[in-house]
């Protein structure tokens, strides 16, 4: 039997495909940096091996599947090669994995990562699925009828799926490093559109989605009134959301959902939409929606002391927006502060303005050296560029987070898709030993 082996096994779909092949029965390895990713926590569970970069790891019988952040001339890439050994590129391979299987594949700018999980936690609970989700999980159901996954966006790599359905949650610039402007971002989505094989499920209230053609059926949902399934009689509060859903102004079923703020009803309907065209029954996705845990480092929540702590992905203006918007809603009398680190320095320049704006949504605001991605790693510009813009923010050191102790009764967003776990880490090891003390 083929070795399966990950160049680069700790990225988020990396990790995730690797253990969706080890649940099919498939012997899986790979290799990545020694520094710790919370992707690689799933890998560890199930002993699949991770060792660093080598050329010697690629041995004959190998199957080489190369994540896309890592060049040919990556040495174990250019080792398999000289061997003669396949090497597949991991959006390559997904594309040819999912034709098995009635495939939905859930894109956008934002969101997609939380509607994948949810669709995949909901699509369960009704016929075996199998699901590849951008938070680094993966599972490989045997008989399973779905496949459910994310497709990302980034310089294209969505054009390699053909997938029966698409949800598209929304479309905005983003990726600056690669995409012109927002007609380049739409053109890609124009062109995954029409590889769509029987129904796309978009958002309706999106400008941009609006102008999708396909030849396929396009049902919109949303807000607003012109919308295929729409969400009427919302109800927020500290515990979650209620909404009922109409379908062409028809009363479809009346839904709760365990979780905060606009984006996350936007994600049910979205579901709830390519259930009912699917003739899953209402009750079950009732009942798989209350369950829904969330998807990893999204509005991930502990709490230490008097204070609340929350690890959220949101990396773009729209997103932090969003992620505060839900912690107001869930926790309306206690202070909200953000602690974002920017990822990227193309899209941290591209944004200087809609970060502050955003940000400063927020009551407190501290912010981290920007991080650089494996394709970009250096630029002219520096955090002070986008402190200077937002009205009493501060810098935070990993070194010393004690800034943070005097946000008594708050709420901290740790933001970005960097590597901003280490400051909450570090804060969090600070704020243990304060409480010790104080005992």
């Amino acid at each position: 039997m083929t070795v399966y082996h990950f160049v680069g096994i700790k990225g988020t779909g990396m990790s995730a495909l690797a253990q969706i092949l080890y649940n099919s029965g498939f012997k899986v390895q790979g290799s990545d940096v020694q520094k710790y990713f919370f992707t690689q926590e799933a890998l560890d569970h199930l002993k699949i091996k991770i060792l660093p970069f080598n050329r010697e790891n690629i041995k004959p019988g190998m199957t080489v599947i190369a994540g896309n952040a890592f060049p040919d001339d990556h040495e174990e890439i250019a080792e398999a090669r000289k061997q003669g050994i396949e090497v597949i590129r991991y959006h390559t391979f997904l594309g040819e994995y999912m034709k098995k299987f009635i495939s939905v594949g859930v894109t956008g700018s934002h969101g997609k990562t939380s509607t994948t999980g949810l669709l995949a936690h909901v699509m369960k609970g009704a016929k075996p699925t199998s699901y590849l989700i951008g938070d680094g999980t993966g599972r490989g159901e045997k008989d399973a009828s779905y496949f459910v996954f994310e497709a990302c966006e980034y310089r294209r790599h969505f054009l390699s799926y053909y997938p029966d359905y698409a949800i598209m949650t929304n479309i905005d610039f983003d990726h600056p490093d690669y995409f012109a402007n927002i007609d380049d971002v739409f053109q890609a989505f124009q062109e995954m559109a029409l590889q769509v094989n029987k129904a796309i499920f978009a958002y309706g209230d999106d400008e941009q989605l609006q102008k999708i053609h396909a030849e396929v059926p396009v049902l919109f949902y949303g807000f607003g009134e012109g919308n295929d399934f729409q969400a009427r009689n919302i109800e927020k509060s500290t515990s979650g959301t209620k909404f009922d859903v109409f379908v062409r102004n028809d009363f479809y079923a009346s839904f709760e959902i365990p979780s905060y703020g606009d984006h996350n009803i936007l994600n049910a309907l979205a579901v709830i939409a390519l259930c009912q065209y699917e003739g899953i029954d209402s009750d079950i996705l009732k009942e798989q929606l209350l369950t829904f845990n969330g998807v990893k480092r999204r509005f991930t929540e502990k709490q230490l002391g008097n204070q609340i702590l929350i690890d959220d992905y949101a990396h773009h203006p729209v997103e932090i927006k969003a992620t505060i918007h839900a912690a107001r809603q869930k926790y309306p009398d206690r202070p909200i502060a953000a602690v974002f680190q920017p990822h990227t320095f193309t899209r941290t320049r591209a944004f200087l303005q809609e970060f502050a704006e955003s940000l400063s949504e927020a009551d407190d605001v501290y912010l981290c050296d920007i991080f650089g991605s494996a394709r970009e790693n250096h630029g002219e510009l520096t955090i002070e560029d986008l402190k200077t813009k937002i009205d009493g923010a501060q810098i935070l050191q990993e070194e010393d987070t004690s800034p943070l102790l005097l946000l008594d009764d708050a709420v901290l967003i740790f933001m970005g898709a960097g590597d901003i776990q280490k400051f909450q880490v570090a804060y969090e090891d600070l704020l243990m030993q304060q409480l010790k003390k104080a005992q």
